[in-house]
């Protein structure tokens, strides 16, 4: 990629960004150089390499990287930059983690109340199973490149639970009542791999 001259508002918003955020994945820089550019009505250019320090940040928790980047952009001083906007994009990058995260743990738990209250259905075929463990590796996945987010699996499995009971009564065409208030299970069953609902089940 060829290197533009900028204006010097945009080389020192880019100082700032390469001194704090060490953005070590490719698309991520292309997607804040696009947002910088675009805000600025300048053309692409490139980044110098970031400092160890940073670097170790975004590979060891992406989540808190971005909200520690958000601050930080917040806290900074001089130039036109409008700071704001660009602390609450890079902010976003972070929220979008945690709806995904939500989102999986919805389609999770709908599926353990399948295979637990209807488990007429697990003879079916795989699909159930096959969907419980897809959801598991995209939790995991998930939680390894953003650690911090660990904590907020309890808020969001109580946030999401309603809603993944009314999926499972969708359908199972079970009664909406069958199903437990709160979600029957602790977040380390939901998460082990080895944990299948059946084993409650009376014989």
């Amino acid at each position: 990629m060829a290197t533009h001259t900028v204006p010097t508002e945009v080389a020192q918003a880019w100082t700032v960004i390469e001194q704090v955020y060490a953005v070590s994945n490719v698309q991520t820089q292309q997607d804040i150089k696009h947002m910088v550019s675009s805000g600025l009505g300048v053309g692409s250019f490139s980044l110098s390499p970031s400092r160890e320090s940073n670097r170790a940040l975004y590979e060891r928790d992406f989540y808190t990287w971005t909200q520690t980047t958000a601050a930080l952009i917040r806290a900074g001083t001089g130039s036109d930059i409008d700071r704001e906007t660009l602390a609450e994009e890079v902010e976003s990058l972070g929220i979008s983690q945690r709806h995904a995260l939500g989102s999986h743990l919805k389609n999770l738990v709908m599926h353990l109340l399948k295979w637990r209250y209807q488990p007429s259905g697990r003879q079916t075929g795989h699909s159930w199973r096959s969907s419980i463990d897809n959801a598991r590796d995209e939790i995991a996945m998930i939680l390894e490149d953003s650690p911090s987010l660990r904590r907020e699996v309890p808020g969001l499995l109580a946030r999401r639970y309603s809603t993944a009971c009314r999926l499972a009564h969708d359908e199972t065409g079970l009664p909406l009542a069958t199903f437990p208030e709160t979600c029957p299970w602790t977040v380390a069953q939901i998460l082990e791999a080895d944990f299948w609902p059946e084993r409650e089940l009376t014989p």
